[in-house]
């Protein structure tokens, strides 16, 4: 050990005054006691340096365990070369042997006064700790001081007595070197790096354990690498290696036994670390996904005129929680970022936790004590001792963790690896007897080799089944990469490998997904494991825009299943959905499909059946009333299992289309429900976009601002846009974020960009952008573009999207209304077939607007009266405006103005900035101003939100009021919200008494 002594000043005092007694004839012993590492070496040296300069005569032996063979080999040592004892073996007379030694010291006395300094007496030869001892009990007449040091540190293996253990008191004086403060260690590294920061010197506090040997190893190692180069986190980094050796001599010198201990709490807290780095970064995620949800549901509620300053609010808010910069002095608690370790003063509220802590330490100690083979009660004791000596602190559950990640991989590292697996597995199977969480059973197996055990491989699917179901697709790869290495049979190889991709693709790990899935789909199997591995290769495939090879993969396998017409079925309908992705694999697909339906409806199934009546919804030739007709008929007729979640999603879609939001939700949560969560299925897609459509459809646009990013990024492949790219770009537009709309716009260049109906989508979106920027051309190239591309893929209906009456506003404002009516006639000639409130308002109300004169305002009017009992408020908001527009127009002021009030009222109520403004300019136009917005009291409830109170206010619950309703939960939840709003209340206890004013 290197470096200066600090808060040794009591040590120096008593050896000072017991050097003056023996020189004044008075010897004494004097004990040194410390655990290894706390400088008692070092301390035993300054007092032989300082009794040297008092004119005493020092005699040094330092005691070591090689020569415990030979009796008087520490003596022997300490007193010289004595030509008499040249021969002493085992067994001599040590009676008369330490008589005669004894003689040689009292002659060394009468010569001059003595220090007799013997180093780590702990290993000293029996024979020689039994002289200490007898020279201790009759040096008090002699100017003799016998210093000796010994180590008094808590192991696993009970150590013997020590020397002092059969004296009197009164022969000897005993001195317990502790260990450093944080202060004092904090001192040490700033004399070493004058510049450091309290947060790199504390971190070095920590790492030195409040070990002078340590601390020294670690300042040695650091010098070529000074602060403000952060402090390694793993021994790699060191250079030359000092702070590792002297860990590793610490867990030598305490014996095997503590060694296996330590390294099994290392290795135990090292899984947990990762797992709790992991948890916390999932958490973060959610915590920023949960308050992108609030943020969006005060948008709905508040003004879109103070939707503004709402945002700056939010940011004064961000910048109020800024961690605050970590400040010294120590020994206050210093965060470890790695570590959840505290060492706070115990308050009152840490006084009422002790007894959960003791708790959770003896749980601790129970589990590395089964791994490790130990004695608990010598663990906790261990536990304890190491706590006390800064080599361990407590985590804010009170468990003792290493102070330091530097620390616990040193003592990780005299480890082999295959030591290490092991201890990874015993630590399991110890948590699986005990019965942990399978997360935290799943994680030690992670570090373990292959065990071939039933009940490991058992765990780890487990864990991986979990992991999938709560949304941790990482966690799930990690348990079934490490499941693949255990021996299996084939058919449950194919079943994990078809797993293993579908989840690595989830988790954005594409390159490596589709492998997994191909080689599972050529392993034995069972027919349906097959399929499910097809489909899943089949979805990952047209991921990654490899459409036809999807396809094929499919067919192949069909071809293959003549004996299975169902599992056949199942393989049709997901080639049929696959291929909606690339227009010319589509055309094909539905040809064969309604070829087969025509001639044989048994061989296409319920679900095929449903795809082809969205294949004519979207033509433009079934009415919507017709398609729910059937696709509810076909709802009611028994399902394969691997069939059904397309016969959902297939419903689902064309319920949304047809303004039955409602049940359309019910389907979407009944399909994804029966989603396997480690499976790839293209319709889990498939019924997430129609979650987000239906959002669009009612005007929830925070609830979209608030997933839709997000779950853009996640799904982008390619650098292709996709349907939350779109949505999200819309919602930005009527939340009058423009600049923010542009920047997702420019993100795409889609030129180069796959045929999709993403893109599709993606274009009309773009395209209402650049009409709200002011560039008319622009905004009416993409919507002819979009219809371009519609057309083509025998898309004519305007149920997807409306892109012929984007055009038309299009035209009408570059100055062309023939072109306008034309487009818009059309459009409201195919929104008739359909026959929806939202498809026939909107054709209507920009039919209106492009015919003008006495038949214009026939046809807004009839927008409007079509538009009041739809769901879709935008829309109404949009025709409300126009209408009153043209009343203003034609002279109707009054009523032109009550249009544009109740259109600017609901605009704001729906958190539409597009359409508030627009509404505003419309009704400064017309010379009029907007009334107080009638949007609050029991009398602005929808008849919707006031059933919906009323049913509250009877106490009836909300799942209670949505099967009474026949609506969606999350829809009695959403008109609650509204009604609570404009009520000004914010209990269900409070509706009575608002209710019935």
């Amino acid at each position: 050990m290197t470096g200066p002594l600090r808060e040794r000043e009591d040590a120096h005092a008593l050896l000072t005054a017991e050097a003056e007694r023996a020189r004044a004839g008075a010897g004494r012993l004097v004990l040194l006691r410390g655990a290894t590492g706390t400088g008692r070496s070092a301390v035993l040296e300054a007092a032989a340096a300082h009794a040297t300069h008092l004119g005493l005569r020092v005699l040094r032996a330092r005691c070591s365990p090689d020569d415990i063979a030979l009796p008087f080999s520490s003596v022997l040592h300490l007193l010289g070369s004595v030509p008499e004892f040249a021969d002493v073996g085992p067994g001599d007379d040590d009676r008369g042997s330490a008589a005669r030694l004894w003689r040689l010291l009292r002659s060394y006395a009468d010569e001059s006064p003595l220090m007799v300094a013997v180093d780590d007496v702990h290993l000293a030869d029996e024979a020689s700790r039994r002289w200490f001892v007898e020279a201790a009990r009759r040096i008090d007449r002699l100017p003799v001081l016998l210093v000796a040091t010994e180590r008094s540190q808590y192991d696993i293996d009970p150590r013997p007595a020590g020397l002092t253990h059969a004296l009197s008191p009164s022969v000897v004086r005993t001195h317990t070197l502790a260990p450093l403060t944080d202060n004092a260690s904090a001192d040490l590294v700033r004399a070493a790096f004058p510049t450091a920061s309290d947060r790199w010197t504390a971190d070095c506090v920590r790492a030195g354990a409040g070990s002078p040997l340590l601390l020294h190893a670690l300042l040695d190692d650091l010098d070529g690498a000074p602060p403000p180069t952060a402090v390694p986190r793993t021994c790699a980094a060191l250079y030359p290696g000092s702070y590792p050796a002297a860990v590793s001599w610490w867990l030598d010198s305490a014996g095997p036994a503590t060694a296996e201990v330590a390294r099994t709490l290392a290795a135990l807290e090292q899984a947990e670390r990762t797992e709790r780095t992991e948890r916390a970064a999932s958490d973060v995620r959610a915590a920023r996904k949960a308050s992108a949800e609030r943020a969006g549901n005060a948008e709905r509620a508040a003004s879109a005129k103070r939707a503004a300053s709402a945002k700056r609010a939010e940011g004064s808010v961000a910048r109020d929680t800024v961690p605050v910069p970590f400040s010294f002095p120590l020994p206050d608690p210093v965060p470890d970022p790695e570590s959840d370790n505290c060492t706070d003063t115990v308050t009152e509220a840490a006084h009422e936790a002790l007894p959960a802590a003791e708790v959770a330490t003896d749980a601790l100690a129970a589990l590395v004590a089964d791994a490790s083979g130990a004695d608990p009660a010598r663990v906790s004791g261990w536990f304890t001792a190491m706590t006390r000596l800064g080599v361990l602190r407590p985590d804010r559950a009170g468990r003792p963790r290493y102070a330091h990640p530097l620390l616990r991989d040193a003592v990780l590292g005299g480890w082999s690896t295959a030591r290490r697996q092991d201890a990874h597995r015993a630590v399991a199977q110890a948590m699986l007897r005990r019965g942990d969480h399978l997360d935290a059973v799943a994680r030690q197996l992670l570090g373990s080799a292959p065990t071939g055990l039933s009940w490991a491989l058992r765990v780890l699917r487990d864990a991986a089944t979990v992991a999938a179901r709560d949304a941790r697709p990482g966690d799930a790869v990690r348990y079934l990469r490490r499941a693949l290495q255990e021996p299996l049979p084939d058919d449950l190889r194919q079943r994990l490998l078809t797993e293993l991709g579908s989840l690595e693709y989830a988790s954005a790990d594409t390159p490596a997904g589709i492998p997994r899935l191909a080689e599972a789909l050529d392993l034995p199997a069972e027919p349906r494991d097959q399929v499910r591995t097809a489909i899943a290769l089949g979805t990952a495939l047209v991921g990654r825009g490899e459409v036809r090879t999807a396809v094929e993969v499919l067919r192949r396998l069909e071809g293959r299943l003549a004996g299975h017409p169902d599992l056949a079925r199942a393989l049709q309908t997901a080639s049929a959905l696959l291929s909606d992705q690339d227009q010319t694999v589509r055309r094909e697909a539905y040809r064969w499909l309604t070829d087969t339906a025509e001639r044989s409806p048994e061989l296409v199934g319920a679900s095929g059946q449903a795809l082809l009546v969205r294949y004519a919804a979207t033509a433009g030739d079934l009415p919507a009333q017709e398609a729910m007709r059937r696709l509810r008929t076909l709802l009611t007729e028994p399902a394969d299992p691997l069939a059904e979640p397309f016969l959902l999603g297939t419903a689902a879609a064309v319920a949304q289309w047809a303004d039955e939001l409602d049940e359309a939700e019910r389907l979407v949560e009944r399909g994804l429900a029966g989603q396997h969560p480690s499976l790839l299925h293209p319709m889990e897609q498939a019924l997430l976009d129609t979650r987000w459509d239906i959002a669009a459809a009612r005007g929830a646009y925070g609830t979209l601002l608030a997933v839709l990013p997000e779950a853009g990024r996640a799904r982008r492949t390619g650098g292709s846009p996709v349907n939350a790219d779109a949505h999200t770009l819309l919602a930005l537009v009527e939340t009058g974020r423009t600049p923010q709309a542009r920047r997702l716009a420019d993100t795409f260049d889609l030129r180069d960009t796959p045929d999709s109906w993403e893109l599709n989508r993606f274009l009309y979106a773009r395209g209402v952008l650049r009409y709200t920027e002011g560039d008319v051309a622009g905004a009416l190239h993409d919507f002819l573009e979009c219809g371009r591309r519609q057309s083509a893929r025998a898309v004519h209906s305007p149920v997807v999207t409306p892109w012929r009456t984007a055009a038309a506003e299009c035209r009408l404002a570059l100055g062309n209304p023939q072109e306008a009516v034309a487009l818009a006639t059309e459009e409201l000639r195919l929104a008739r077939v359909w026959n929806t409130p939202r498809t026939t308002g909107r054709a209507l109300r920009v039919l209106g607007r492009a015919t003008r004169g006495r038949r214009g305002l026939e046809l807004g009017a009839e927008a409007v009266a079509v538009l009041r009992d739809s769901p879709a408020e935008a829309e109404l908001v949009a025709s409300l405006l126009a209408h009153g527009r043209q009343l203003t127009a034609a002279g109707e002021r009054g009523r032109g103005r009550d249009h544009l009030r109740e259109g600017a009222e609901r605009a704001e109520r729906l958190g539409s900035v597009r359409l508030l403004t627009y509404a505003e300019q419309a009704l400064r136009t017309a010379g009029g101003r907007r009334t107080t917005p009638a949007h609050t009291g029991s009398g602005s409830l929808t008849g919707s939100e006031r059933r919906i109170a009323e049913l509250a206010a009877d106490g009836r619950t909300n799942t209670e009021i949505a099967d009474l309703l026949h609506v969606a939960r999350r829809t009695v939840e959403t008109h609650l919200t509204s009604a609570y709003r404009k009520l000004g209340i914010r209990r269900r206890g409070e509706l009575r008494g608002v209710l019935d004013d």
